[in-house]
């Protein structure tokens, strides 16, 4: 039998008869008439060749193959109505779900570290799983295969949706002890050695070549304007590594001061504004149109973008 030509509503009758056991009350439980529902029964038994339900002193008594039915009925039904319903409101407080977020080391440390505490707090059961950059694709958001991805991000395609986080300017991170300090300057800054920090976009980064300024990204970028160049000495995709190198060693870290501030507390680390003009950066959020209308993912990308707008003001 081509099931194109079974009427639907059919198994509605059938599971409201078969609870009712009576024709009148299965009319009166669907809103329609008794005769509607007698054609309904008809139709029912041609469909599946059998009486289904017979008179007897009892009343109206399923046959075995009615009762055979009934648990199977019921079971279809039960997971059309599940599928077609509208999706319910998102309830972090209920929520076991499992977000997948693609972050580079600047976006842990600073947003996310925040956003996982408010989930401890407003969602106790919901899950973060972070990706790095080098682990993910563009596919694998397009698809939906990842909730989002954070990071600063130089190029998207057309079809993501993105939000920026925030705007976040540079500064230079010394140890307190570097000689430099007092006196910070264009040729101080150029005459000491660096450490280079970054890992932007998507996929397995390849190694960097010193002499390639052009590709160093923002810093190395303003100083070729000005036809400088500095000295760097060691190449980290890490802010925390780059953070803990400027403290322990004279070195100076040239970053977005939101990594920055992971050290404003110690006393072993000053920053500094840097001696030459840096164009802020923006840290944006992106994702799949399949995923726009999800209830838990609008939800997320809400409070992520409550909890930038907190720790770094428009």
């Amino acid at each position: 039998m081509n099931i194109s030509k079974v009427d639907l509503n059919l198994l509605v009758y059938l599971d409201v008869l078969l609870r009712e056991g009576s024709v009148t009350k299965a009319a009166n439980q669907l809103s329609i008439s008794q005769p509607a529902m007698s054609n309904g029964l008809r139709r029912l038994r041609e469909l599946f060749k059998d009486p289904l339900l017979i008179r007897t002193s009892g009343g109206m008594t399923p046959t075995k193959r009615a009762i055979d039915l009934q648990p199977i009925i019921r079971d279809v039904l039960s997971k059309l109505e599940t599928t077609i319903k509208p999706e319910v409101d998102f309830d972090p407080l209920q929520s076991s779900r499992t977000f997948r977020i693609m972050a580079s080391d600047y976006a842990e440390s600073t947003l996310l570290m925040e956003v996982i505490r408010r989930l401890t707090e407003e969602a106790p059961n919901v899950t973060l799983d972070l990706i790095t950059p080098s682990d993910v694709t563009f596919h694998d958001v397009e698809h939906g295969k990842v909730d989002m991805a954070i990071n600063r991000f130089d190029e998207l395609p057309l079809s993501f949706h993105q939000k920026v986080i925030w705007s976040d300017s540079f500064c230079c991170v010394l140890n307190s002890h570097n000689p430099i300090v007092d006196n910070f300057t264009l040729d101080s800054y150029l005459s000491s050695k660096h450490i280079w920090v970054s890992k932007t976009g998507f996929g397995i980064g390849v190694g960097i070549d010193p002499t390639e300024v052009q590709k160093l990204g923002w810093v190395d970028a303003e100083l070729t304007k000005i036809n400088k160049q500095r000295n760097i000495r060691v190449f980290t995709r890490h802010y925390h590594v780059a953070l803990q190198l400027a403290k322990a060693q004279n070195l100076i870290a040239t970053l977005p001061s939101e990594a920055a501030k992971l050290y404003i507390h110690d006393p072993e680390v000053v920053m500094l504004e840097p001696p030459f003009k840096i164009p802020p950066i923006t840290l944006k959020m992106a994702w799949s149109p399949l995923l726009q209308h999800d209830a838990g993912h609008i939800w997320l990308r809400r409070l992520i973008i409550e909890v930038g707008s907190e720790l770094c003001p428009p």
